[in-house]
């Protein structure tokens, strides 16, 4: 096999899948080359093969693999380099694009950006272009309607910012306890009577009581399984700044198995909250076991956190691997132990979605809400969501 161009060629793709935020390493890399010294090249499906195997530790990495893939690896020549007519001393360059391939825009920025860096001058240029256009047209509103798992690395550091800024509604209930009040419809007697006594017996004015409010608690259930993954990160730091404000707030992270991860997100830096969660929580972009994670939930820990008319977040996008009978059963035993369920499912973000899988299915009719969580505008709409939620009682088929 030629060890010069096609070796320098897989070095610069390592390098583009780790700008583009793939954690590729050069052990990772030094792998494939060996890999290929192994296997040889047979077909362009068995390169492929042998490089996301090298290069790649989870499944959800496969599908910017595939794209940088195919938009760098296009030299109609690519496998005639392992012949003996190949060798050459021309420095290891990357394989040029294809017309079409360099008109093509990527779906993700940040693998957009990583071409960009590697290809120079016209790509650069463009997506120069398409960033003033961006600002003339308002950051901020496009900003707000960006796909989280489609976020450039910049995007996504000023996603953060803003989220950590916003202030939350959660429902408020009447308590039994009265507070002091300018327009209560109670007198305070004992208030009347200790003014009076300072004054002489004179009573000047009468102070008033009225019903004080609390939040509701809330609490959030979130699948961090290999597709929820980015979703799932824009959410925990929404619930940060939430669990910050509001003491109530209990928040659990599931994927194989349920995760607390209330103390972790308790921290002040969201990024140490953040790196605290995905220590304590062993399953982060793994697989999916929904049904049984609610059932651990609402064995061990519902009757402790579901108290005083707590709402419930389901984030999940619904596709369960396991039994769908004991999600639908799990799903509805929730429903029942709480105020509000809302399901928060990503999916949504797209117009034609239609409950077709299994486990949506099994989902859907024990939910008071089935919302978008996929950007930021999607999140604002929860806050209001959150903030319209009354006390009064649950409807057969609620829609927010």
């Amino acid at each position: 096999m030629h060890s010069g161009r096609l070796a320098g060629n897989v070095l610069r793709f390592g390098r583009l899948l780790r700008d583009a935020g793939l954690p590729v390493g050069s052990d990772r890399i030094m792998l494939g080359l060996q890999a290929l010294k192994l296997t040889g090249l047979e077909s362009r499906e068995d390169f492929r093969c042998v490089l996301a195997a090298s290069l790649l530790d989870r499944a959800d990495q496969q599908a910017i693999f595939d794209e940088a893939f195919e938009r760098f690896w296009v030299t109609p020549d690519l496998f005639a380099l392992s012949g003996p007519q190949q060798q050459t001393d021309t420095p290891a360059q990357a394989a040029p694009l294809s017309e079409a391939t360099e008109l093509e825009p990527s779906r993700n920025r940040r693998l957009a950006e990583a071409f960009a860096k590697l290809h120079g001058a016209d790509e650069l240029a463009a997506l120069g272009e398409r960033r003033e256009r961006v600002q003339a047209a308002s950051d901020r509103e496009l900003l707000r309607q960006a796909d989280f798992d489609s976020m450039s690395a910049d995007e996504w550091r000023d996603a953060q910012r803003l989220i950590t800024q916003w202030q939350m509604q959660l429902p408020r209930i009447r308590t039994r306890r009265l507070r002091p009040a300018a327009q209560g419809n109670r007198p305070d007697w004992r208030r009347i009577a200790a003014e009076s006594a300072r004054r002489g017996g004179d009573i000047t004015r009468i102070a008033r009581l009225a019903t004080g409010t609390r939040p509701t608690p809330l609490v959030a259930l979130v699948d961090v399984s290999g597709s929820m993954s980015r979703y799932s990160r824009s959410f925990l730091l929404f619930l940060h700044a939430l669990a910050n404000a509001e003491r109530s707030t209990q928040a659990f992270l599931f994927g194989t198995r349920l995760t607390s991860v209330t103390r972790a997100l308790r921290q002040r830096d969201p990024d140490q909250a953040l790196q605290a969660c995905t220590r304590v929580t062993q399953d982060w972009a793994g697989g999916t076991r929904i049904g049984a994670s609610l059932h651990e939930f609402n064995l061990k820990w519902s009757r402790r956190v579901l108290g005083q008319n707590a709402t419930v977040l389901l984030v999940t996008d619904g596709l369960e691997r396991g039994q769908t009978e004991q999600l639908a059963f799990e799903t509805e035993r929730l429903s029942k132990s709480c105020h509000r369920l809302l399901w928060l499912n990503p999916l949504l973000r797209y117009r034609g979605f239609e409950p077709k899988a299994a486990g949506v299915r099994a989902i859907m009719p024990h939910v008071d809400a089935h919302l978008p969580v996929h950007n930021m505008d999607s999140l604002e709409q929860l806050s209001g969501a959150l903030g319209a939620l009354g006390k009064h009682p649950r409807t057969a088929s609620e829609s927010l």
